[in-house]
């Protein structure tokens, strides 16, 4: 069975970035954490991670092109 949510941790290792890049991403609304009900830590939702990754897929330069969206937004 899939999970659903992933932590930090896991999301960062999928997407080939650090856990500091989805923290600054949360904060700037640029990728939403949820929050765990537990412990309040950061989770995110499979589903989220697997759309962007999907885009970055898609197109080979659209890692950039969000690495410059997010840098240029900020």
């Amino acid at each position: 069975m899939e999970q659903k949510y992933l932590t930090i941790k896991q999301a960062a290792t999928l997407l080939g970035v650090s856990s500091l890049t989805l923290r600054n991403w949360d904060k700037k609304g640029k990728l939403v954490a949820h929050r765990h009900p537990l412990n309040n830590y950061r989770v995110y939702l499979r589903a989220e991670i697997d759309k962007l990754l999907n885009k970055i897929e898609a197109d080979p330069h659209e890692r950039k092109k969000l690495k410059i969206n997010f840098i240029e937004e900020s």
